[in-house]
């Protein structure tokens, strides 16, 4: 058994580093940026620049490799500070060396053939970036290796014990439920890796060789698309659903939904590009169409595809399947049942008849709710909610006036900024400023409120025991008095105190909240059944 355990393990080392494509041309790599000042770059007709809100905007157009090299020179500085903030948090999650090294050989080996499921246009692509890549992090792999590999981070993410780190909501109206009968779509991307991760955000503006011109909200040495519009009106975002342990590589969902973003003007060719890739994880692709006008739902796992149509002016999604051939499968049944995105999904219907016919400021409203169902008090953070103070970014699109606003900091509660691709892609030389000032939905009142430093207070605290640092069990629950999880952090504290009589308390408090999963509540009673 040792020896083929070693073998395995061997095998495994070897093919964790990936062949990168063939490069006919590498004139570009000889190029060098030209700095404008501290935070503005070009590189010929490309350009990076951060605006007043602290978001980075960037443009790139050519061919693929020449795309990616140019991306990699005018965001070096992003691409480590992004690889550097996953691997830390990576690291704060699983501190054990020799587990990090083990879980390094299960992935290299889950993604041995992943270049032979990423189209050439894009592996070219990622090369290009990845030549920008720092040899500070090649414990993990080769720089190529890595930058594909990071592309299928949220697929390993949640297909590992179904982690779910996205749990996202999105949304779409159109005719009768939207002011003008405008097709207006909305979705907050709760993709967690620490709060570094989510500091340095890219709204990137592609002209590619081929294809149609598309904005995209990324992060340093991403490439893939998780949420964004094309020129022609048609917007994709993605939202994870529960997924069995994938046991070979695929194509990462980043991956298919840029394809469909870059290739797809309608609904049904954006279908035949789910249809022809093939995933290793559950996915739902929220798909609207200006030439269409209306949206639906791609529900695609690694077997099966399904179109979801409700056929009214509306459409929803959260972390669910809904479609007649998919909602009733195993997995999707648990996660219905167990999960929190039933639940979220109600309080959506909730919102959305509260604030018909939609805007993009009552879309915005939406997004940044943070109630439960009726309104009542679930406690701040509760994954139950809209908004779980985490989201990444939060995003609204209006298709057919080729509209988008991109939330600003902290999470979705700072002011969205609109740009309008039109003028981005008939002008891309004018950026001073390139968002549309008037058009700005401005930052939540809620930031100027007691509840908001009770807010940061219990997020503070939060960190410090996730960090392993003493904190005060009744400063956590005074943060956040309405919050399950309050208590059970403030019962954790008071077991490894010794003070079992108020670790059940605390534990018992929490059961009467609202508890965001059933897995949760059952570790609750685990917790209270070995303090007896």
């Amino acid at each position: 058994m040792a020896v083929l355990i070693a073998c395995f393990g061997i095998y495994v080392y070897s093919v964790r580093d990936i062949e990168p494509p063939k490069i006919l041309d590498s004139s570009i790599d000889n190029v060098s940026r030209v700095e404008s000042d501290s935070n503005s770059y070009s590189l010929g007709n490309n350009w990076l620049q951060q605006n007043k809100y602290g978001l980075y905007e960037m443009y790139l157009e050519g061919k693929p490799y020449e795309r990616g090299v140019i991306y990699g020179k005018l965001a070096n500085e992003l691409l480590f500070a992004q690889e550097k903030a996953f691997t830390n948090e990576i690291k704060r999650m699983i501190p054990s060396e020799s587990y990090l090294k083990f879980l390094r050989y299960i992935v290299g080996f889950m993604n041995r053939d992943l270049s032979d499921y990423v189209i050439d246009e894009y592996q070219q692509e990622i090369y290009g970036i990845s030549n920008s890549a720092s040899p500070e992090f090649n414990w993990i792999g080769t720089n190529y290796s890595r930058q594909l590999n990071y592309h299928a981070a949220h697929d390993i993410g949640h297909a590992l014990a179904n982690m779910m780190l996205v749990g996202c909501t999105s949304f779409a109206t159109w005719n009768g439920n939207s002011v003008d009968s405008e097709l207006i779509v909305g979705r907050n991307f709760d993709f967690y890796v620490g709060d570094e991760f989510a500091k340095k955000k890219i709204i990137a503006f592609y002209k590619p060789e081929k294809g149609i011109p598309f904005m995209s909200v990324i992060w340093g040495g991403f490439t893939g698309v998780v949420s964004g519009m094309n020129l022609n009106g048609l917007t994709v975002t993605i939202n994870a659903n529960k997924s069995a342990i994938p046991f070979g590589a695929a194509t990462p969902v980043s991956l298919v939904a840029r394809e469909i973003l870059q290739y797809a003007s309608t609904i049904d060719e954006a279908v035949a590009i789910a249809r022809k890739r093939t995933m290793f994880v559950s996915e739902s692709f929220l798909i609207s169409s200006a030439r269409d006008n209306k949206a639906v739902v791609i529900e695609k796992t690694p077997d099966e595809l399904d179109i979801y149509d409700p056929n009214q002016q509306q459409i929803l999604c959260t972390n669910h399947y809904q479609g007649e051939s998919l909602a009733l499968q195993k997995l999707n049944q648990e996660q219905m049942n167990k999960s929190a995105s039933v639940y979220r999904y109600q309080r959506l219907i909730e919102l959305m008849n509260q604030h018909k016919p939609l805007t993009p400021q009552k879309a915005a409203t939406i997004l940044r709710d943070y109630k439960g169902l009726g309104n009542t008090d679930i406690g701040l953070t509760n994954e139950k909610a809209m908004n779980q103070f985490i989201a990444h970014h939060s995003i609204i699109f209006e298709p057919k006036k080729r509209l988008v606003w991109v939330s600003t900091s902290p999470w979705q509660e700072g002011a969205y900024i609109c740009y309008d691709l039109n003028q981005v892609f008939l002008n891309s030389t004018a950026r001073n400023p390139l968002y549309q000032s008037p058009l700005t939905i401005e930052a939540d009142t809620f930031i100027h409120t007691s509840s908001y430093k009770q807010l940061t207070t219990y997020l503070s605290l939060e960190q410090q025991h996730l960090n392993h640092q003493p904190i005060s069990p009744m400063q956590i629950v005074h943060s956040n008095p309405t919050y399950y999880d309050a208590y059970r952090i403030a019962g954790d504290v008071y077991v490894s105190l010794g003070i079992l009589d108020s670790a059940k308390w605390m534990y018992q408090k929490a059961l009467t909240l609202e508890i965001a999963t059933e897995n949760e509540r059952a570790q609750l009673n685990e917790k209270i059944e070995k303090l007896h």
